[in-house]
């Protein structure tokens, strides 16, 4: 017993997170998934968690035997050394051949007889936690709906005065069109249920969702999580108001004057900025120099890359005069590779809180936002949970870079994800003609942090950086994707060296 009065934790720090303290001692409770989604895994991480506390534990098992229980054990590097296993195959011992003699159908002395052993090893060991695998076995046994049912009931109220928490599993095998027991849910104190997904490109992913439980507040929805060695890694669902954080909404510098008057002084703390416009155009340059200059602040930022690799990130950004390596040698700067057809939402969050909570990162970059939809392609509710991402930020006073590629490199240009109504500012990068030769320019079309520059201005990259030009006045049909520059070429910016 732990956490809150009258709760048992759970051995899952996810799991009882969701629960917000565990579950309610003494309680029987449904742990019900299709095969293979971690039921067993789960269960055992809750009678170690038993055993570690110095409780008396109990594993039925009517579907895998001793030896399989153990194998499952030593993959997560367990031992279940302190936890008592009775299995099916006892039974049948116990019972011996001359159940086939008796008037009763053999399925109903089979079932008696087992029932009447479990309860007898109970008495014996006197367990605080039992799990009983699985009720598919027992349906098997019993034959009939009714006589199954009635032998639950009758195990929930013979555990019900011993003191015990009870986990019952059930693998969905025995339902009919694999459609829940109402019956069922209805005598458990708690129902938990884990999904397998499969995709239809790269890993399956997994989902747990609390379905019931009764007199406590817990987090409902799915939750995503993956079944690693040691056990369970439960992904709670983020919800942003539970973490706002005060903080001072002050300017975040570029390092870069012209750039930051453009933006009234810089994105504020706890904004979202998004960086959009063609491959090539500079987008993932400019959020660059600013964890550049955050980390020349000595401020913690995190960057994560869902399409370049590291390597050539790294080199892109030293040959610009923005060497971040010594900031990763600090300490300042962590850059994580993200596999886009590996992660869930919810992992991806997890991450991300990570560096937010227990490293302090002042400043987190997303390149980019096609990435990280790849992540999740069959998601329903993308806008709600890149909005959820953002909002927690937001509250924690992070400011985020969010890197937009948009299709097409000239003309009329669109966007896979259409998060610009989420970001706080938006910064657009167009390429426009201009004496033969290809230029950006760049422009702000919002800054709901305070007034921002309307002027379009040139942006030059190269081996001397990033440089912001003068205002470019005679300049016309930015917003048709084919800006056309009309002036003189006075005040256009020539190269420092090699252009970028």
């Amino acid at each position: 017993m732990s956490g809150q009065s009258g709760r048992t934790t759970s051995g899952n720090d996810g799991l009882d997170a969701i629960l917000r303290g565990g579950l309610v001692a003494n309680r029987l409770y449904l742990l019900e998934g299709s095969p293979g989604s971690g039921k067993t895994t789960l269960a055992l991480q809750f009678l170690l968690d038993g055993v570690s506390r110095g409780e008396p534990c109990l594993y039925v098992t009517l579907s895998e035997t001793e030896e399989e229980l153990h194998g499952v054990a030593a993959s997560h590097g367990w031992s279940l050394d302190g936890v008592s296993i009775f299995e099916l195959a006892t039974a049948e011992e116990a019972l011996g051949a001359d159940r086939q003699q008796s008037i009763l159908h053999p399925w109903e002395s089979e079932l008696g007889g087992t029932i009447k052993l479990i309860k007898d090893v109970v008495q014996k060991i006197r367990p605080k936690r039992v799990v009983f695998d699985s009720l598919s076995e027992m349906r098997l046994l019993a034959q009939d709906p009714l006589r199954y049912r009635r032998q639950v009931l009758a195990l929930k109220q013979f555990f019900a005065p011993l003191d015990v928490t009870v986990i019952i599993v059930d693998d969905l095998t025995g339902e009919e069109d694999g459609q829940r027991d109402a019956h069922l849910h209805s005598l458990c104190h708690g129902v938990i249920t884990l999904e397998r997904l499969t995709l239809d490109f790269g890993a399956a992913r997994r989902r747990l969702e609390v379905q019931k439980m009764r007199g406590i507040e817990f987090v409902g929805g799915f939750h995503d999580f993956v079944i690693r060695r040691g056990g369970l890694d439960v992904f709670p669902r983020l919800i942003a108001s539970q973490h706002h954080e005060p903080f001072l909404g002050e300017s975040v510098a570029s390092g870069l004057p012209e750039l930051d008057e453009m933006l009234g002084g810089g994105p504020l703390r706890g904004t979202s900025t998004l960086l959009t416009g063609p491959a090539g155009a500079g987008k993932s340059t400019i959020g660059l120099q600013y964890v550049f200059a955050a980390c020349e602040r000595g401020e913690n930022c995190t960057i994560y890359e869902f399409d370049e690799r590291i390597g050539t990130m790294l080199a892109r950004s030293r040959a610009m005069g923005l060497d971040l390596s010594g900031h990763i040698d600090a300490g300042r700067l962590v850059i994580e590779q993200i596999d886009p057809a590996e992660i869930s939402p919810g992992e991806f969050a997890s991450h991300v809180r990570r560096e937010v909570e227990t490293r302090g990162s002042r400043m987190v970059m997303i390149d980019s936002l096609n990435g990280y939809v790849a992540a999740m392609p069959q998601e329903q509710h993308l806008i709600l949970q890149t909005h959820e991402l953002l909002s927690y930020l937001n509250q924690r006073g992070v400011t985020t870079l969010l890197i937009n590629p948009q299709s097409g490199l000239v003309g009329t240009m669109a966007t896979s994800i259409n998060v610009s109504y989420i970001a706080d500012a938006v910064l657009l990068i167009r390429f426009f003609e201009a004496g033969g030769r290809i230029r950006k320019a760049l422009s702000i079309l919002k800054n709901r942090s305070g007034p921002h520059e309307d002027a379009i201005r040139e942006l030059r990259i190269d081996s001397g950086g990033v440089r912001i030009g003068e205002p470019l006045t005679a300049f016309r049909g930015v917003l048709t994707g084919t800006p056309e520059y009309v002036g003189s070429h006075g005040p256009l910016m020539e190269d420092r060296g090699s252009g970028a």
